[in-house]
């Protein structure tokens, strides 16, 4: 679904905002600190239920309110309204779609997939396996029926293992049980991950040609314990080494991607610059699976689009996600490098966000761009 209206109310230095984006490009250009982020952070926030900036919601109320209202109206027959309301004094966010209070943030997650290119991103081939394991996720919940079900079985068989393992005394009985609830849907989750894995590869493989050219590169899955037993075998025969550490050391949550250049982790062989077209590329192939296999479009949030790209690359991503023909928001605090590398007859939406004598940001929409070809 597109977004057609957005109003924020107490997001960090915004003034209030309500207006109505494109149903293509969106660009939004502004000095630093102005909130070009933060506007990208609420739409983060109205997708997945958290932010990208901060791990605490409440740290991106304005300083000035007592709660953040952030809004948005999807496109649909009839159009879907989706609201967050967070509290400085509340413990939890209170979601609101279609008029209907949400309890589940999968529900959110669900209505408006999205995929964020940060200065950030890089963490998808540097960091820890989490973040990897989450984008994998990510595409296996918006592709698979049954993932988040048995998901959520996995783990909370997981979190009663370990509980069990820190007991002083071993409960043996109870332990059994667990340990077949956790074999038998961490199976599942596995199942469903190599499936998506297969379908998401050649995709990948197609997208990453068409930003750059790395023929040796490789993505493959690892699943998180040894493809050579049996998961209930691993948990049986692991009880005494598990519980000396205290947790589960083998299984579904310790799945990653490994993504390699010739011999080499591709974080150690490639430039910053080769790393974000690989990550943008990880991140498009996402939503382009997502389309091809359901027919739902992604929303892409781009934050400072000239980082680590040079002209020839942002001009070479910027067609692609033309192609794509979706929705994004995208920043900068370089007029000429958000516009220059666009070439079409859509027009595209340009916004500026400016600072205000208070020091808040005001979004100004600016005259549609249009572009002529010859």
């Amino acid at each position: 679904m597109l977004i057609n209206r957005l109003s924020f109310n107490g997001l960090r230095n915004l003034s209030a905002v309500d207006f109505e984006p494109g149903s293509g490009i969106n660009l939004i250009v502004g000095a630093n600190g102005s909130g070009k982020t933060s506007l990208l952070e609420g739409i983060h926030i109205l997708g997945m239920g958290r932010s990208f900036r901060t791990r605490q919601l409440r740290n991106a109320i304005s300083h000035d309110a007592q709660s953040m209202t952030l809004f948005a109206r999807l496109d649909g027959e009839p159009p879907v309204p989706i609201g967050i309301r967070r509290s400085r004094d509340a413990p939890e966010l209170e979601i609101r779609m279609g008029g209907e209070r949400v309890e589940r943030l999968s529900q959110l997650i669900e209505t408006l997939p999205l995929q964020l290119v940060n200065p950030d991103a890089f963490r998808l081939l540097e960091g820890a396996p989490a973040g990897r394991r989450e984008f994998l996720d990510w595409g296996v919940f918006h592709v698979k029926h049954g993932f988040f079900d048995a998901w959520r079985r996995a783990r909370r068989a997981l979190k009663h293992r370990n509980a069990l393992l820190r007991r002083d005394r071993m409960d043996a009985k109870s332990l059994s049980a667990w340990e077949h609830e956790l074999a038998h849907w961490g199976d599942r989750v596995d199942s469903l991950r190599s499936d998506w894995m297969a379908e998401f590869l050649p995709v990948f493989e197609e997208t990453l040609s068409q930003l750059l050219a790395l023929p040796d590169l490789t993505l493959g899955y690892s699943r998180g314990w040894d493809r050579k037993r049996s998961l209930l075998d691993i948990l049986e025969q692991g009880r005494a080494t598990d519980q000396q550490m205290g947790f589960t050391q083998q299984g579904p949550q310790r799945a990653d991607l490994r993504i390699r250049l010739g011999r080499h982790p591709a974080v150690e062989v490639l430039s910053r610059g080769q790393q974000k077209l690989v990550v943008t590329a990880l991140k498009l192939a996402q939503g382009r699976l997502l389309e091809q296999t359901t027919g739902q479009s992604c929303l892409y949030l781009v934050d400072d689009l000239p980082a680590e790209l040079d002209a020839r690359h942002r001009q070479v991503f910027c067609r692609l996600l033309e192609s794509m023909r979706c929705q994004a928001f995208i920043t900068s605090v370089e007029h000429d490098a958000l516009v220059g590398p666009w070439q079409s007859q859509t027009p595209l939406e340009m916004f500026h966000v400016k600072h205000g004598s208070d020091g808040s940001g005001t979004l100004v929409p600016q005259a549609q761009i249009d572009f002529m070809t010859e």
